[in-house]
């Protein structure tokens, strides 16, 4: 499914970074980022071009081609690795940073992620998310995927991320303008934690 999206010689959610991620790059420390389903690599280029660390996994090789080819395009460097988030292994206090932007999957599956990125981020390090929340099905917006299971509540995440102290956690309307496939006033949740040093 991902190959052949990315099939297309545009990139179907742009180049430029997520808004919000861009919004919030400023509480990164600097070192190592690891960007989960990262697609055609808008987001780690970005990071990478602010001197960055970044490392990207996604399961498309077509997405990585293009992430690796934008990389180019800009005189950055970005490590991209093909690999399932099911299969996801992250060493324990490594990272100082984890991103997570419209990296949708199933809820069962998406509590085990987050439990291996509380364990996976340095002491201090900090975890960046948006996603589209349930409302986003009833949305004049379009984006996100149509089984409710793999949407995310801002309730669900404060559970799933409890040992991270939230510097932002909100639900909102927003415009989004990301391509051809995320666009107009969409609802999503937003959420920026940080690893206790001790």
């Amino acid at each position: 499914m991902w190959d052949q999206r990315y099939q297309n010689e545009n990139f179907v959610y742009g180049t430029a970074p997520n808004d919000f991620l861009a919004e919030q790059a400023y509480r990164i420390p600097q070192g190592s980022v690891l960007c989960l389903a990262e697609g055609e690599g808008r987001n780690a280029v970005y990071l990478a071009q602010k001197g960055y660390q970044v490392h990207a996994i996604d399961l498309s090789p077509v997405g990585r081609d293009k992430a690796m080819s934008l990389a180019l395009k800009t005189g950055t460097h970005i490590r991209y690795d093909i690999g399932d988030l099911a299969h996801l292994e992250i060493a324990p206090n490594k990272w100082n940073a984890i991103v997570s932007i419209f990296a949708h999957t199933p809820s069962a599956l998406r509590r085990e992620i987050h439990q291996k990125v509380v364990s996976g981020l340095q002491p201090g390090g900090v975890f960046i998310l948006e996603a589209f929340s349930p409302q986003q099905l009833s949305c004049s917006g379009f984006g996100g995927p149509q089984n409710p299971d793999m949407l995310m509540s801002l309730q669900h995440l404060k559970q799933e991320l409890a040992e991270l102290k939230l510097l932002v956690s909100r639900e909102c309307l927003r415009p989004i303008n990301e391509g051809e496939l995320h666009r107009g006033e969409c609802s999503v949740v937003q959420l920026v934690g940080i690893k206790p040093l001790v």
